[in-house]
């Protein structure tokens, strides 16, 4: 602070001596040192005022004079034909040289901001709302799920279709296999409904790629030109593209997120559906369609079991996971003792105890 200090009083001596050696008031040096103080006063004044200004907004306000003084310059030469020697002439000259250098001066250090790299490169960015596209691939489609998605708001955007998909689902929908001809009518259905539903954007694309023969390169190609996402349920082309760098949603994943969280140790009722691989296991589906395999089940096909969950694993393809009878129904079903071991396993079986056979 001090050294500031120091400086600013040199500089008002500097400044009052060169008014008094001048002598810009002739004959008056006392005039022209107090004319020299009073100037180096007010610079002093300015400087402290514009200390905490940002850098910003001082260049700007130099651009913004430096411009207004060239202006002035150019519409000064252009009046060279003027006289000089009228009254009027020499006002509108010093107008011309006072004016468009302040102008620029005040309104480049209030626009200084604009200076900054991300707010100028703006200026160049249209304005308008980008698109945000959403490619779906025919697997997607033919799904249905996606329609779901989309009318509830989750997937928002313009949805692409592109025109080698649709000829691919027309492709399936004529073929002679009833399948197929029933799964691509149901994806042309899907397409109709999305089409139908109200505040949804759906884009039919022309653009094609004629050197790539394959519908899923092809995607990948038109989702680079296009700046957007594929849409898709196909495992090996999430993994294709993502290899080559193209975001995907994927249906599968999302739904898979949305299935409810079973923890070890806790409890839930399932229905044996059917034997498992493994020896003497059951297998059960929760209504989300996860797969649950429970030990020692196999006689209990058919019924419904209360299990405790062991383990859950996460795969690529989906959600297992593995339970055991509960503590307590096992207690509960245990053979009492005195059975023979062709009557346990007679129970086993029937999940009844044995009738006495009737004497003769």
């Amino acid at each position: 602070m001090n050294g500031y200090l120091l400086v600013r009083g040199v500089f008002i001596l500097v400044v009052v001596y060169a008014a008094a050696v001048i002598n810009p008031v002739d004959g008056h040096p006392a005039v022209s040192a107090a004319l020299g103080a009073g100037i180096a006063l007010c610079i002093v004044v300015a400087e402290t005022r514009l200390r905490d200004a940002a850098v910003t907004n001082l260049l700007g306000g130099l651009l913004g004079f430096g411009v207004g003084l060239v202006i002035a310059t150019t519409i000064g030469s252009s009046l060279y034909w003027a006289n000089t020697g009228s009254r009027g002439m020499q006002f509108l000259h010093a107008f011309i040289i006072i004016v468009p250098p302040y102008l620029g001066l005040v309104l480049g250090a209030r626009k200084g901001e604009w200076l900054e790299p991300a707010k100028f490169f703006s200026l160049f960015r249209d304005v308008r709302p980008q698109k945000q596209y959403k490619i779906l691939d025919t697997s997607v489609i033919i799904d249905g799920r996606v329609a779901d998605i989309v009318e509830t708001g989750f997937l928002g955007g313009t949805l692409v279709i592109p025109q080698f998909v649709l000829k691919e689902l027309q492709h399936v929908a004529d073929s002679s296999d009833s399948i197929k001809r029933n799964r691509g009518r149901r994806g042309l259905d899907i397409l109709h409904r999305i089409q139908k539903m109200n505040g949804v954007v759906v884009e039919i694309s022309d653009l094609d790629f004629a050197e790539v023969r394959e519908v899923d390169l092809k995607l990948i190609e038109l989702a680079k030109a296009m700046l957007g996402p594929i849409v898709t349920n196909d495992l090996n082309l999430n993994k294709v593209a993502q290899l080559r760098g193209v975001d995907v949603l994927n249906i599968n994943e999302l739904a898979n997120a949305l299935k409810p969280v079973a923890l070890p140790g806790e409890l839930m009722n399932v229905f044996i559906l059917k034997e498992g691989k493994e020896p003497n296991q059951g297998v059960a589906y929760l209504d989300d369609g996860t797969m649950v395999v429970v030990d020692n089940a196999r006689s209990r096909i058919g019924r419904d079991l209360d299990i405790v969950v062991t383990s859950v694993l996460q795969t690529t393809a989906g959600r297992m996971i593995f339970g055991r009878h509960a503590d307590g129904l096992v207690a509960a079903e245990a053979a009492p003792r005195g059975e023979s071991r062709s009557e346990r396993q007679e129970r086993d079986d029937t999940g009844r105890r044995p009738r006495p056979a009737a004497s003769a």
